[in-house]
């Protein structure tokens, strides 16, 4: 599944959430999944290595932090860190299941949506 990604600014993402909670926005499907404050920080949690990494989870389907680690020749310290940053952009999940992490994910792809009156 591809999913949509915005950039806004904080402000506006912050402004946008509550909004919904209120009940005074109701998110249209086509609607961003993820949002992000700026391409600087989309290209730094979406670079090469992160999207073989995002790429091998997907096709191998690993049962646990170590497993990926063999699979991608990382570190499971250096692989956590990166993975409960790409779980706040909501590209994976981490699963717990038999006291280990399991990483999941069902992005195939991602499409940017720009707007420059959110961006501001």
């Amino acid at each position: 599944m591809k999913v949509k990604l915005g950039i806004a600014s904080q402000e506006a993402i912050k402004e946008r959430t509550l909004a919904i909670a209120r009940g005074e926005l109701k998110p249209r499907k086509s609607d961003p999944k993820i949002w992000a404050t700026s391409l600087e920080s989309v290209a730094q949690i979406l670079n090469k290595d992160n999207q073989a990494l995002l790429s091998e989870i997907y096709r191998s389907k690993p049962k646990s932090l170590k497993e990926l680690a063999e699979l991608t020749g990382r570190h499971t310290s250096n692989l956590s860190r990166t993975l409960k940053t790409m779980e706040n952009y909501k590209l994976v999940t981490l699963q717990k299941e038999n006291g280990r992490l399991r990483p999941q994910t069902n992005v195939t792809g991602i499409k940017l949506d720009l707007d420059w009156e959110r961006a501001s």
